[in-house]
């Protein structure tokens, strides 16, 4: 699927490009206790751009400039700006 495509409540998603930008890993407080590192990076297709949300192992499988594959993710609307998400039954794969 092309990232321009990409719409707000779309589900199983698979979706495919390069990763442009990462941002430093931040600690937030998980609603159900604990805590966890998330970081956001950028993926880039041929057709546009979107917010990929990375958590805790998954931030260390990838590098800027890596290729990867979202497989059966999701997208939602986090402040007003569409994110791709790979959620706990998506998969994330460095191609």
């Amino acid at each position: 699927m092309n990232i321009k495509d990409l719409r707000d409540g779309m589900r199983t998603v698979e979706a495919e490009g390069e990763v442009i930008e990462i941002s430093s890993p931040r600690e937030v407080s998980l609603r159900t206790g604990g805590q966890a590192r998330v970081a956001d990076a950028t993926l880039k297709d041929e057709t546009g751009t979107i917010k990929l949300s990375l958590w805790d192992n998954q931030i260390d499988m990838v590098t800027k400039g890596a290729r990867v594959k979202v497989s059966n993710g999701y997208t939602n609307n986090f402040r007003g700006e569409v994110q791709l998400n790979i959620g706990r039954y998506g998969k994330l794969e460095v191609l």
